[in-house]
């Protein structure tokens, strides 16, 4: 009896091992069943991430015209495959405004139809080739609307705004500089007093007319020329701009950073004089001495004065740029990306600046939609040569069509956070303003374009 319970022990537990022991390989075998599924849901996890979503392929675009501040705003809004994933770009050119939808509507969008709308570099630079003569500024600003429109697209499928898909910010905000235009001198002085009272520590200052800033009328400067209108006098503008910055200097300070537009009307004689009598001033810097055809002068300035120069306003061809960037003829490059082809070009521009010691002031002026402000704070925010940003209020008008526009507090201006430019467009409230809403009658003579700026003698000025 004691032999067969002893082999019954045995039968029910070998020799040396505890009913602990049996239970070991078993849960090691359960262990490394559960690392293994594990591993497998990781392992096909990280294949899902790296395949991502389906890229969106364009389904229509569209152009939206409205005019909510006096000047004519153009907007491309590109509609992709997938529900609910659009995005809008700046078209604006608001001097030729009605060639902006055929350029988009005939052309742009039959060739990009289909085409997926994640591959934005390919796009551009096919989009681009496609017309045979290129930088045009019909094109440029077509092709803009695109591109910004597909950024907007990347950030929203992405759930993060454009400067964080281009590198995240570099600074937290953009400052600003304000822009002033008195009629006379103490309201100039005045109008700057109530920048600084706002936060803005840089301050563009003018006086007289709003487009020829040749003076008032009430100067008795504005004399009429022979061939019946007002004219503007190189000289007495340089004159009279010369006793503008010494009086908002004596009036306002060392500590503010005085700038001023030339607007591109003097000679090139004229422009270098001016910029080396303005030295004194200490000048935070000047604005498009020269039109890009004489750009060549800008040596002769740099070789004369130390006074620092913005230049690019009117620039939509790379070799308009890149010779004055190389050769460290300017300190600011100033282009309105739009005109350069969008946010791609842009980024490429600041880049090849920043090479060469050139900062940023990217072209910020009323006759541009918010999203293209977005463009520019988003160009501000991921750019380590940025400089300064030029600063256009919305009014409400604008505001109650772009929801989400960027924000200035205490002279700095902030990007929105919401996914890709952080703009929504109201089509309706859009359709409130159609071109033409607030013109004068001579602009709505001229279709919203300019119109003309004589010397004396009756000589059209470029």
């Amino acid at each position: 009896m004691a032999d067969t319970g002893h082999w019954g022990d045995d039968l029910r537990k070998p020799s040396g091992m505890s009913r602990r022991g049996l239970l070991r390989p078993a849960a090691a075998l359960g262990l490394m069943g559960l690392l293994g599924a594990r591993k497998q849901n990781a392992q096909e996890a990280n294949l899902a991430s790296r395949r991502g979503v389906p890229s969106p392929r364009i389904r229509d675009i569209e152009v939206i015209e409205t005019e909510p501040a006096s000047v004519r705003l153009t907007v491309v809004k590109v509609t992709t495959d997938q529900d609910g994933l659009y995005g809008y770009g700046c078209a604006t050119f608001t001097q030729r405004a009605d060639l902006i939808r055929p350029a988009v509507e005939k052309y742009l969008k039959p060739f990009l139809l289909n085409k997926p709308a994640d591959r934005i570099e390919d796009i551009w630079q096919s989009a681009y080739d496609s017309s045979y003569w290129k930088n045009g500024p019909v094109l440029n600003n077509a092709l803009s609307g695109i591109d910004q429109a597909l950024w907007d697209i990347k950030g929203r499928q992405a759930a993060l705004p454009v400067y964080q898909l281009a590198g995240g910010k570099c600074r937290e905000a953009a400052e600003c500089y304000s822009k002033v235009l008195g009629a006379t001198y103490p309201e100039t002085v005045e109008l700057a007093r109530q920048s600084l009272a706002q936060g803005f520590r840089n301050i563009r200052v003018q006086v007289g007319d709003v487009r020829s800033m040749a003076g008032s009328p009430a100067d008795n400067d504005m004399k009429p020329g022979l061939n019946g209108g007002l004219t503007f006098d190189r000289k007495s503008y340089c004159r009279r701009t010369f006793k503008l910055l010494e009086i908002c200097r004596q009036e306002l300070g060392d500590e503010v950073g005085l700038l001023h537009d030339m607007g591109e009307k003097v000679s090139p004689n004229e422009a270098v004089q001016f910029c080396k009598d303005v030295d004194r001033f200490k000048l935070f810097f000047i604005e498009d001495p020269l039109p890009p055809e004489d750009s060549a002068y800008f040596r002769q300035i740099r070789d004369n004065c130390t006074t620092p120069i913005a230049m690019g306003e009117l620039f939509n061809n790379p070799h308009q740029w890149q010779e004055l960037i190389a050769g460290r003829l300017i300190d600011y490059i100033r282009v309105h990306p739009s005109q350069a082809g969008g946010f791609s070009p842009a980024r490429k521009i600041a880049t090849l600046a920043e090479q060469f010691g050139v900062k940023t002031a990217w072209h910020g002026p009323p006759d541009l939609s918010p999203i293209g402000h977005m463009v520019n704070v988003t160009l501000d925010l991921i750019s380590p040569n940025f400089g300064i940003q030029e600063y256009s209020p919305f009014n409400e008008r604008t505001q109650e069509i772009f929801k989400g526009c960027p924000v200035v507090k205490d002279g700095y201006l902030w990007a929105n956070e919401a996914p890709g430019w952080g703009i929504e467009l109201d089509e309706n409230a859009a359709a409130k303003y159609p071109f033409g809403t607030g013109e004068t009658s001579e602009r709505k003579r001229l279709n919203g374009g300019w119109g003309e700026l004589r010397l004396r003698d009756g000589t059209a000025i470029k």
